[in-house]
């Protein structure tokens, strides 16, 4: 059965994205909770309509996405913690507080939009975290964790 997805589903496809996928995980699933659409003929076209109008909106987009990770190749990020007598955190450095430290240097990210390599960071040093800026630009940020 083909679906017009109306919103991003993960491991599936992006928002208007047209997929195939089995008939009882659309009909049971997707279209009760309002994450998708069944492809009819007017939906098809309207569809194609829509993804037409916003093919420069979204072009634009990603050029602003692109313009701002240049920005962000440039940025050195410190984040501090309080830690102990062997440079180990009380606790652990997390997505919210690398976020706190972009809005500190003049960059405002979401938080979601941060992926961190590694989960838990629970040690002082340099590590890297993945900036998604649009579906397509994702950018490696480098940050150092230092004692406060």
């Amino acid at each position: 059965m083909e679906i017009i997805l109306t919103q991003d589903v993960e491991n599936l496809g992006s928002r208007y994205d047209l997929v195939k996928v089995r008939p009882g995980y659309a009909r049971n699933f997707l279209i009760p909770r309002g994450l998708a659409e069944a492809a009819t003929e007017s939906s098809r076209k309207s569809l194609a309509e829509l993804i037409k109008q916003r093919a420069h909106k979204e072009e634009k987009l990603k050029k602003d996405a692109e313009h701002y990770a240049t920005k962000l190749k440039g940025v050195e990020l410190k984040v501090s913690a309080k830690t102990g007598e062997n440079g180990k955190i009380f606790g652990s450095v997390n997505a919210i507080q690398l976020a706190e430290a972009m809005n500190k240097a003049g960059i405002v990210i979401e938080r979601k939009n941060i992926d961190l390599k590694s989960d838990h960071i629970k040690t002082i040093g340099k590590y890297t975290a993945n900036v998604r800026l649009h579906k397509e630009v994702v950018v490696e940020v480098p940050f150092e964790v230092v004692a406060e």
